[in-house]
């Protein structure tokens, strides 16, 4: 079944300025990929569910587990600059007075 699509149409939504030659161009590769894609609605058998994954899984995440943390002092040891016992960057907004 032949599909019609409004090239225009999208090139208008897209913002695209198109000529006459790519107009036509894109509306031939259009219609291919949706000729190519009501095909494959075709394929799809009733008796199978949709899946996400063509093998089933489960949960894929670790356990939450807590574990020790680094100490504070070393976490700060590798810092370029601290201030406070915190990390010290340097400002990302600048003040105009």
């Amino acid at each position: 079944m032949p599909v019609d699509i409004d090239v225009e149409h999208v090139a208008r939504l897209a913002r695209l300025d198109l000529t006459d030659e790519e107009r036509e161009r894109f509306g031939r590769q259009l219609r291919l990929i949706l000729e190519h894609a009501e095909k494959v609605g075709e394929v799809a058998a009733e008796d199978v569910p949709p899946t996400s994954h063509p093998v089933p899984r489960s949960n894929v995440f670790r356990p939450d587990q807590a574990s020790p943390t680094l100490p504070h002092d070393e976490a700060l040891s590798g810092a370029p600059e601290s201030e406070a016992g915190r990390f010290k960057v340097p400002p990302i907004v600048e003040r105009n007075e």
